[in-house]
């Protein structure tokens, strides 16, 4: 298979604002195939960019204004086959069965035995995605920056992060290791970057798409962390900045996938 991703972002900062971005496909081995570009003027002058590595292939670029400026980016990559299934280590199956700060876990144990009491391995997977589709509504714009899923069980919508946090909470409140994972998604639409729930289960981590807007199959990676506190596809650690345009694309060579929301799949 092969995947054609964009993503053009323009912000404007205030001074000495320093920002860590996740655009890029993230770079796990197996790919027959891997192009990308990435362009980041200011003024139409290039940004010196640093490029840091985070978990599971993910990769951030780290850049710093000194003067309020207007920002230009521009990725593309064309990703060829598929990548090899991640081996977990053990640490990684612990930090992922906690709670964290958007997947509260902990609070949402009652819910999580009450409903899914009985279940394990792909039933309950197959189970949570169905539940979560069910209960909430996808809302464009309905949630805050700062409602992990209680607020958002509470209200009963959300955007593509709520579903994929209550998901998560769910799945560790019974002791299943469960991420948030934001991808280029084929299909989606309205079009933008996704976020997914993934949980391990025999032996593998599989995805969950509670929203329903995407198939599964055509997913490319971009990053992946306890919740979307580590994910953010634009995040400030100094200074401030506001969004002004975001444009993203994903497309396949070809028809897209079928979905079967009951089938075990991985991000490949």
């Amino acid at each position: 298979m092969e995947r054609i991703v964009s993503a053009r972002l323009a912000f404007k900062t205030v001074a000495d604002t320093k920002v860590a971005m996740a655009v890029a496909v993230a770079r796990n081995p197996g790919y027959s195939g891997f192009e990308e570009s990435l362009s980041v003027t200011a003024g139409g002058e290039d940004v010196p960019l640093t490029e840091l590595s985070d978990h599971h292939g993910g990769r951030f670029h780290y850049m710093e204004f000194a003067e309020p400026t207007e920002v230009l980016v521009e990725y593309g990559a064309t990703v060829t086959g598929s990548a090899v299934p991640e081996e977990p280590g053990l640490m990684e199956l612990i930090r992922y069965v906690r709670p964290s700060r958007y997947a509260e876990s902990d609070r949402l144990l009652p819910t999580a035995y009450a409903e899914f009491g009985g279940l394990d391995g792909g039933e309950l997977l197959h189970a949570v995605r169905n539940w979560v589709f069910s209960e909430l509504r996808y809302v464009s714009g309905s949630s805050r920056g700062t409602d992990g899923a209680v607020e958002t069980l509470l209200h009963r919508r959300g955007v593509c992060r709520d579903f994929a946090h209550l998901a998560i909470s769910l799945l560790r409140s019974k002791n299943v290791p469960a991420r948030l994972a934001a991808v280029y998604a084929p299909g989606l639409s309205p079009m933008d970057f996704h976020a997914v729930a993934e949980a391990h289960v025999n032996g593998a981590w599989h995805v969950i798409d509670p929203t329903g807007l995407a198939p599964r199959e055509s997913m490319l990676r971009i990053t992946a962390g306890r919740d979307s506190s580590d994910t953010a596809f634009l995040s400030t650690v100094g200074g401030s900045l506001l969004l002004k345009e975001l444009k993203v694309t994903a497309t396949v060579t070809g028809e897209l996938p079928v979905e079967d929301p009951a089938a075990l799949l991985a991000i490949r």
